[in-house]
């Protein structure tokens, strides 16, 4: 029976995040999957969002030439649209999700898929910190003066209830946020619309005014001036551009067919999103748009399109605009949390972090990483004061040097491919075209940049990239010391094998269970050395007190085969099969055995709920199990391998149930 303690840490944990869910159940795809509307908001939210710091970035660094903002513009809406239709063929070519890390892992290299994904990594915790210090700016932009010195404090209590949102599930952490998601749009555009209308006649005026800001500027900078200018604004409002590589990310959470959701999702994210940027870039032409102590652009810009409105129309439609902006900026957070964690996953999949990071919890999240992802976001905040200019600096330049390695790895497949690909000429365009511009804003943004913050970023980054080395240096020295105990599998098939073609050992059929005899029962991952190591000690140490075994295995479920039902039962007859291999064996060795499998998300709770049923049919069962033990154990070898048979090995003998570790040396 569970203590006191336990049981109301279980009741809080439940109230909070939920009840678990059953993996098992087919429906639990459907129900956790996003249609290309709720995708659109989860994932689509950081890419729209940037409309409230990128256009202003990019007008910012105009300086005293703000007409040149046309231009500045129409070359972003270029860039968004191209840099979408290339990440369009990134989902056709990896349906199964992955994005920037699988397009650098498979189409260049593991390695520069693994930069890629280093990149990725601190770009979605700075996503999550960028947002939501961008939306404190705008709650603030309408608050007195005095109050900003709580605004770090609004940004922290934000991280930390979308965490506590994201650990309920995907849709859990969507769907409450799609009234804020429409307000804003339906606000935005609204102001976009009605300010370019009302303001047509002035149309002639911002075109004369262009005609001598360019002449102006040619004549003080020159040419070449004028369009290091134009591309000095551009590449500032490089922030802009994030989150059109989050779909491609996130497609394990979309709803099926994927692809297909996926790309509507982008077309969603391309068309309002360069709607937006053009349109408030214009709108800050036509209404003169300034800096002003405490607000954002975007505030001054809604302050005077509605400042002839009537007072009871206008100041509710201000606050209501600028809230709705301040909560989506908020909501633009969720794409590092839907996208950091699986690209984490994804990561320790192929051991270039902890395995740890790809499992999920009972709510089938990835639970770890979610932590992780708002726990530094939490200090990426902490560290910058919640300063949008700098997160903005540091933002930027990670998330364009996946963008470069995705358009290179699509380039150079485009390429290999040209005789067997329709279209590729196109396609190679496309991603040439974004190779160009995207790289050309990295080197801008860390040239520009990289003494006001940028160093930063490419430190933390380099930092990361030494950690996932040495994990995986470390992963493959423990794979080619364990290779040595796969002789051992080797062996027991061949024995099997003999077995099998024993037409004596036939006709005796398979051992009986002796109910007089001891039993053991050894918790197994897989028919492989380890397990047959673990086996083999338990016979040399005990020799023959033990006339039956049972072997158990939990079947766990992770990012890496959690991706439908069809996954769900491969797994389930993998395990089944790896066990039927022990039973074989064992049996032909002359033991009579058996085999019991489950399938979950833990398996320390699955065996602690099986043991009852197992002691029921054989009392006085004594429990194995093996575990990896290093001769110079450090807290690195720890956090890299589980410590499940310790887990179990507690819960077991607070029940009074004897549990065995036999040590595997590595």
């Amino acid at each position: 029976m569970a203590r006191p303690e336990r049981r109301l840490g279980r009741r809080l944990r439940t109230w909070v995040i939920g009840k678990s869910r059953d993996p098992r159940d087919a429906q639990v795809f459907h129900r956790l999957s996003l249609v290309a509307f709720f995708a659109w908001i989860g994932l689509g939210a950081d890419g729209l969002s940037s409309a409230n710091y990128g256009p202003q970035e990019a007008f910012l660094a105009l300086g005293e030439h703000p007409y040149l903002g046309v231009f500045v513009g129409l070359a972003s809406v270029l860039t968004i649209l191209i840099i979408s239709a290339s990440y369009s063929q990134v989902v056709e070519l990896f349906p199964t999700g992955g994005g920037g890390y699988f397009v650098a892992s498979k189409l260049l290299s593991p390695w520069l898929g693994m930069i890629s994904g280093c990149a990725l990594l601190i770009d979605y915790v700075l996503t999550i910190a960028v947002s939501i210090a961008s939306g404190a700016d705008a709650v603030f932009s309408f608050l007195p003066l005095e109050w900003q010195r709580y605004k770090l404090e609004l940004a922290i209590a934000v991280i930390i209830l979308l965490v506590l949102l994201n650990m309920r599930g995907v849709r859990e952490s969507v769907v409450p946020l799609a009234p804020i998601f429409l307000t804003f749009l339906a606000t935005h555009a609204f102001i976009i619309v009605y300010g370019l209308l009302t303001h047509l006649p002035d149309v002639g005026p911002v075109v004369s005014s262009l005609r001598a800001d360019v002449s102006r500027t040619m004549s003080t900078l020159g040419l070449w001036g004028l369009i290091l200018l134009v591309l000095r604004s551009y590449s500032m409002g490089a922030g802009t551009y994030t989150g059109i590589e989050a779909v491609s990310n996130g497609l394990p959470v979309l709803r099926e067919p994927r692809v297909h959701t996926a790309r509507m999702t982008m077309r969603y994210m391309a068309l309002s999103l360069s709607f937006m940027v053009l349109g408030l870039i214009l709108g800050y032409l036509l209404y003169e748009v300034g800096p002003e102590p405490g607000k954002t652009y975007n505030a001054i810009l809604f302050e005077k399109v509605t400042a002839g409105w009537n007072g009871a129309v206008a100041r509710p439609f201000l606050y209501i605009s600028l809230i709705s902006a301040a909560t989506l900026l908020f909501v633009a957070a969720q794409t590092g949390f839907l996208g950091g964690p699986r690209v984490l996953a994804n990561m320790s999949l192929d051991r270039w972090l902890p395995t740890r990071f790809s499992v999920l919890s009972d709510r089938l999240v990835i639970q770890n990483g979610i932590l992780i992802m708002g726990g530094f976001a939490l200090l990426v905040m902490i560290f910058t004061r919640g300063s949008v200019r700098l997160l903005v600096v540091l933002y930027s330049i990670n998330v364009f040097i996946t963008f470069v390695l995705s358009q290179l790895g699509l380039v150079r497949h485009w390429w290999r491919n040209r005789h067997r690909v329709q279209r590729w000429l196109r396609r190679l365009l496309i991603s040439g075209v974004g190779l160009i511009l995207t790289s050309f804003i990295l080197v801008s943004m860390v040239v520009l940049k990289f003494f006001e913050g940028g160093w930063a970023t490419l430190l933390i980054t380099g930092s990361l990239i030494v950690i996932a080395i040495l994990v995986r240096r470390h992963y493959h020295s423990v794979g080619v010391q364990l290779r040595r105990l796969d002789a051992l599998a080797a062996r027991a098939e061949e024995l099997i094998r003999e077995s099998l073609a024993d037409g004596t050992r036939k006709a005796k059929g398979k051992p009986e269970l002796d109910p007089t005899g001891k039993t053991a029962v050894l918790l197994v991952s897989g028919f492989n050395g380890t397990g047959l190591h673990t086996l083999l000690a338990i016979m040399r140490i005990f020799g023959g007190v033990f006339k039956n075994f049972v072997f158990l295995e939990i079947g766990v479920l992770d990012v890496g085969n959690f991706k439908g039902p069809q996954e769900v039962e491969r797994l389930h007859t993998q395990v089944r099969k790896d066990l039927d291999r022990y039973v074989e064996f064992m049996n032909s060795e002359g033991f009579h055995a058996e085999a019991i499998s489950e399938i979950g998300v833990d398996a320390a709770d699955e065996i602690t709920r099986i043991v009852p049923t197992i002691l029921q049919r054989y009392p006085g069962a004594a429990f194995f199990g093996g575990q990896l033990l290093f001769l110079n154990e450090s807290v690195f070898d720890r956090l890299l391998h589980n410590q499940l048979v310790f887990t179990i090995q507690r819960r077991l003998h607070r029940q009074g149930i004897p549990f065995v570790i036999l040590p595997i040396y590595v």
